[in-house]
This record gives C-alpha cells, structure tokens and sequence, in this order.
C-alpha cells in the first residue's frame, strides 16, 4: 500500500469508537485518516521515523540551495542598526 494515500476516510465518532482497530491498521496497512473537514492522519512510529529521518534544516537547504549567479548579500552579522524603543530607559 502506498504511504501517502490513505485507503479510506474515517469519521471522527467512528474513530473514537473503534481506536484500537485503527491503531491496528496503521500498523499492517499504512496511513489512516480521520476526518472530513480537518484531518489528521495517524501512521505507526515506524513509518513516521522513516520519512522524518535524515531531513535537515530549512534554513541550512537555503543556504545551500541559493540561485547561482544571484548575488545575494548573506549578512554575517546579527547586530541591528535599529533603535529598539523604550531601550534608554527614560519611557519615552
């Protein structure tokens, strides 16, 4: 069964009612989504482990997936130039 799409959809008070049987599939079958309007999928600890596993940071992906050729200025610094109000103390 493919891990991406759920087999079928499952009511939320069906849900609730037969948890235990979910649980159970999510372990043999893969995937199972629950609900109509706002859904949840629940998946075993095992497939969730695999698919997270190994994914690096957004921020280190940008760095390192930045167009080439596109100059863009990278600051190195994390000090602001800004005035941070209230920050001389006189409640200004």
């Amino acid at each position: 069964m493919d891990a991406a799409a759920p087999a079928r959809t499952w009511k939320v008070a069906e849900a609730k009612a037969r948890l235990s049987e979910i649980l159970r599939l999510a372990h043999e079958q893969g995937p199972q989504r629950i609900g109509v309007r706002r859904t949840f999928i629940v998946v075993s600890e095992r497939l969730w482990r695999e698919q997270a596993h190994g994914r690096e940071p957004l921020g280190r992906w940008l760095v390192d997936n930045v167009p080439r050729g596109a100059n863009l200025a990278i600051p190195r610094a994390r000090e602001s130039r800004r005035e941070i109000p209230f920050a001389s103390g006189r409640g200004e």
